[in-house]
């Protein structure tokens, strides 16, 4: 049994719901807050994910980030050597789906030279008359960067388990991939 631990980036523009993903997550779906205040600089969320047909598990360590643009400097900090990726963007909102390019360029350059594992995730699947952004269109994009693509409703307590989850399973995976390296040289 294995305990690992990793530093989760949760990116996206102000108001897509990264820190209702995060809290609702962390409750285990227990607690939805109907307001939220704009998040200055970051909040830290910490989770234990079993990673399934393993005993092993992984302790996700969520910096849940601001999205103004107003705290960037800030965030080239606290991002530093991240592990995995979560990038939101809100499924009503084009403009917040657009800037997901810009929101990966960042992280990835906090992880210079290695595979930075992540999945993108369009939060508020609830407001379905108001929808812009392609759930095929999301996918496409997301695959191409070699993101897992995940749709929630955290107001409706949907799917926001999956994307961590996910992330969890793909650091272990890197994990497995590391020990058997270090196996061969031995």
């Amino acid at each position: 049994m294995v305990k690992l631990a990793a530093k989760c980036i949760l990116a996206g523009d102000p108001a897509v719901g990264k820190t209702a993903l995060a809290q609702i997550f962390r409750s285990d779906g227990a607690h939805f807050q109907k307001s939220y205040t704009l998040t200055a600089g970051m909040d830290l969320v910490v989770k234990t994910v079993p990673v399934p047909d393993t005993g092993d598990s992984v302790e996700l360590f969520i910096f849940d980030s601001a999205g103004k643009e107003l705290f960037s400097e800030m965030l080239d900090k606290l991002w530093e050597s991240p592990n995995v990726l979560c990038l939101v963007y809100d499924v009503t909102s084009e403009q917040s789906f657009n800037n997901c390019s810009k929101w990966l360029e960042k992280a990835r350059a906090q992880a210079p030279g290695i595979s930075l594992p992540g999945v993108l995730v369009g939060n508020k699947t609830d407001l379905v008359g108001r929808r812009a952004v392609d759930s095929a269109e999301a996918r496409a994009w997301a695959l191409g960067q070699g993101l897992e693509c995940f749709e929630t409703s955290v107001k409706e307590m949907e799917n926001f388990e999956a994307p961590f989850h996910c992330l969890a399973k793909q650091f272990h995976q890197l994990y497995r991939e590391k020990v058997e390296v270090f196996r061969a040289l031995a």
